[in-house]
């Protein structure tokens, strides 16, 4: 057997999910007996099978990748519940498998995945989605590039003719519901967890009457930019207006033709006679938390 040939199907049957127990499985991923499987590739000891011994990379493997989802997305895991949380984590890391050398990236496809597997959501579909992307978002912000930012001082008379760029780790959100503050309220429930003497528990109290809460929450149409200042990640929410704005400049839009989109926009709230001096105050704002940089 060449050695390739043998690390793909030891690195199948250690990906291979866990049952019910949190032991190995009785089939690998590829349909295979796993005992058989796993006695053709690896040799037991004086004090283990080879099942045994595989068996504690497998464990060792889920128990990490599954916390590691856990502690990136404690909204997602607050809004379905600690068990269907676990079992739909389980299914994605089946689907979707680490492919880079950084946990950090090991949810970057849930958003997605998530969006075609509605039977993991069930009646919160909408506020999961909403929450699994504000929470890649958070991870991608955090870490993301930033650039030289422009400021007040090279915005003294932003005319109609500027373009300016947005920081590459600046993420705009148009969201269903108002999952910035749920994100807050689940991470402050993941926290006291931890430091309780039931923190070894799934899922506790709090967390589970956040759940009942958060699936009680009527829709609530909200633009929340998701940005960093000193390494600490923030959500503010902004107008409509604002918003539509934002995403126009990173399109590459001029502050004109961003203006003229507003004004030929039947939705807007913001009477054109007053959109000039709400756009001096907008780009005051952007300009002081360092979102603006050129293009």
């Amino acid at each position: 057997m060449k050695l390739a040939e043998l690390q793909a199907r030891v690195a199948t049957a250690i990906m291979t999910p866990l049952n019910a127990s949190d032991g190995i499985a009785r089939r690998t991923g590829g349909g295979k007996n796993m005992r058989a499987e796993v006695g053709a590739l690896i040799a037991p000891n004086d004090r283990l099978t080879a099942l045994e011994r595989l068996e504690i990379y497998s464990r060792s493997y889920w128990f990490r990748i599954l916390d590691s989802l856990w502690d990136d997305f404690p909204g997602l895991a607050a809004v379905l519940g600690s068990r269907a949380f676990h079992r739909m984590a389980q299914a994605y890391l089946s689907e979707c498998p680490s492919l880079s050398f950084t946990m950090r990236n090991l949810g970057s496809r849930l958003p997605g995945w998530l969006a075609e597997h509605p039977e993991f959501t069930g009646a919160a579909h909408d506020l999961a989605l909403d929450m699994a992307r504000l929470e890649w978002a958070h991870i991608e912000t955090y870490d993301g590039p930033e650039r030289k930012a422009l400021g007040p001082e090279d915005l003294l008379e932003p005319g109609p003719d500027l373009r300016v760029a947005l920081q590459p780790h600046l993420a705009l959100l148009a969201l269903r519901y108002p999952v910035d503050d749920f994100r807050i309220d689940a991470n402050h429930a993941k926290a006291a967890e931890e430091h309780s003497t039931a923190s070894n528990t799934i899922g506790g109290p709090k967390r589970r009457s956040l759940t009942s809460r958060f699936r009680r929450t009527r829709p609530q149409a909200i633009y929340v930019a998701v940005h960093r200042h000193e390494f600490s990640v923030y959500y503010r929410r902004l107008q409509r207006e604002e918003y539509l704005v934002l995403e126009a400049l990173r399109a590459g839009k001029s502050i004109g033709e961003a203006l003229d989109m507003l004004l030929s926009d039947d939705g807007g709230a913001i009477p054109p006679e007053a959109l000039g001096s709400e756009v001096e105050r907008w780009f005051a704002a952007w300009s002081q938390m360092g979102w603006l940089c050129l293009p």
